[in-house]
């Protein structure tokens, strides 16, 4: 495949090659690579005409859909930066970001437009020079609180659909996606074109993507693991099926059916959904070839409950950040039934290993944080100069996962540096605890937390969703049952039963608010 120095070429590449090919189904309807590609040209000229100039931040506050992919290539021809912003997010969090990065345009739909305008009342003047809505909005003109408010369907009529060509390099700024913080504030990742194309490229490779291939999407496009489903797949000329209505798991199903995909991606969180609450175990997908997890550690008994379900498509277990632009490790499904619980070895062109505090390589066996380096690591946090000072040392990038590599330099994630629970005097994972109460046959969902203990300091409490046919003793039987997992000292001392855990819209579980 020729070398690709820019992300939006993923569409300009793929609609040059197979301009008539389904490339986006999107609510019951396919988008070809040459319609979106012109859509994208026209909305690129129309940022322009408005001033839009490189490096200008451009918000896109916006569900999944055909005009989300096109404002997204959009900005990144027009020589914009993209700052994806979750569509769960509060005027506040909205207001927050805008100001943060100093975005200059926001684009938007109807459903989050009033939203989008209580982010910012008249006495807290923001950046934003305009705002730009699709659908719902028939005059052009309208005023927000110091912006203005411009349709963008008006662009598809009368723009040009060349390409605008605005001259850039591939360490250009493409994307400032926004993390949790340890302040308590988010803070964005700075990626530039390099990091993302070289992170496309290797996801790619170790899973043999082809033009043939056909992903469902189920996760957000704002969410980094989201977005590289679409960049992968129009990277080699591949399909992408949207469908935003995990709420109903069987809909899912009967869509990845009806549109022969070949592939899967979620979180732990999808798979235990699809597991528990669909006809997953019953059903067949005759053209899937493989899955992907990443979002955080799915334990060995989900794991293997998946590759069973899904079987004879293979499992990859994959492990990344934000920082990352997705991806750094990734366990081969070869390898998946004498590793279990693994995240894997380094996807191609990153070196990733355990290092103690001053970078230096641990041998096998011995715990120390991971570390990465690699072309597809970010410059920096946005605007957080002490941020970044935490996690980019000494040429590496160090994760905050707590982990360990065997022999064989298969790695393992032992936990969160900032998770783990002083209990007494030794410290404990959470994961470990949280995989030991998985192995219970009637739990569906385990979250552990540390909580303070007169005399322990901190002890283990463990909130659980179990199945519905599981009897009432279950909080009499767990302790008894951990016993032949954990240490006397791991075993919860409290326990909260709970109908589901509070999760962000990637899938996440959200400790903070149990805490």
């Amino acid at each position: 495949m020729a070398y690709t120095k820019f992300v939006h070429s993923f569409l300009e590449d793929s609609a040059a090659r197979f301009p008539d090919k389904k490339a986006l189904f999107v609510s019951g309807k396919w988008h070809t690579y040459k319609e979106l590609n012109s859509r994208t040209n026209k909305i690129a000229h129309s940022f322009l005409r408005r001033g839009l100039k490189k490096g200008d931040r451009v918000a896109l506050f916006i569900e999944n859909s055909p005009e989300y992919v096109v404002s997204y290539y959009a900005v990144l021809k027009a020589g914009g930066t993209t700052v994806a912003l979750n569509t769960e997010s509060t005027a506040d969090d909205v207001a927050y970001i805008v100001r943060d990065c100093g975005v200059r345009f926001l684009v938007t739909g109807h459903r989050l437009m009033a939203r989008t305008l209580s982010s910012f009342p008249a006495n807290k003047p923001a950046p934003l020079e305009a705002v730009f809505v699709w659908h719902g909005l028939k005059e052009e003109g309208a005023e927000g609180p110091g912006f203005s408010v411009i349709p963008l369907p008006e662009a598809l009529e009368a723009g040009p659909a060349d390409n605008p060509g605005v001259s850039l390099i591939d360490l250009d700024i493409a994307s400032i996606v926004y993390t949790s913080g340890s302040t308590g504030k988010p803070r964005g990742a700075v990626l530039s074109h390099l990091n993302i194309v070289a992170n496309t490229r290797s996801i790619a490779d170790y899973l043999e993507l082809t033009a043939d291939d056909r992903i469902m999407v189920v996760l957000p496009f704002h969410y980094i693991y989201g977005k590289s489903l679409l960049n992968t797949h129009f990277f080699v000329g591949g399909s992408v099926v949207v469908d935003n209505r995990f709420l109903y798991p069987q809909v899912i199903l009967q869509t990845m059916r009806e549109q022969e995909v070949t592939g899967f991606a979620g979180v732990p969180s999808t798979f235990t959904i699809l597991l528990n609450r669909s006809s997953l175990k019953s059903s067949k997908f005759p053209r899937l070839r493989y899955l992907t997890q990443a979002g955080g550690a799915m334990v060995p008994s989900v794991q293997k409950q998946v590759a069973e379900a899904f079987a004879p498509a293979r499992l990859f277990i994959m492990y990344g950040a934000t920082e990352a632009s997705a991806r750094l490790s990734y366990l081969d499904p070869a390898d998946l039934p004498r590793k279990w619980g693994s995240i894997g070895k380094a996807i191609p062109n990153v070196e990733l290993f355990v290092a103690d505090k001053r970078g230096n390589r641990l041998p096998a066996g011995e715990e120390g944080e991971i570390v990465a380096r690699g072309s597809n690591l970010m410059s920096g946090y946005w605007n957080h100069p002490e941020e970044t000072k935490k996690v980019l040392r000494n040429g590496l990038y160090y994760s905050g996962d707590i982990g360990r590599m065997d022999d064989e330099g298969f790695l393992y994630v032992v936990g969160r540096s900032k998770d783990m629970i002083k209990i007494g005097g030794n410290r404990v994972s959470p994961k470990e605890i949280e995989e030991a109460l998985h192995e219970h046959p009637a739990i569906v969902e385990a979250a552990v937390i540390g909580v303070a203990d007169e005399v322990l300091g901190e002890a283990p409490k463990a909130f659980i969703v179990v199945k519905k046919v599981a009897g009432k003793n279950i909080l009499e039987e767990l302790p008894h049952f951990l016993q032949k997992h954990l240490a006397v000292y791991k075993i919860p001392k409290l326990y909260e039963i709970r109908d589901s855990l509070p999760k962000n819209d990637s899938g996440k579980i959200l400790k903070l608010k149990l805490k």
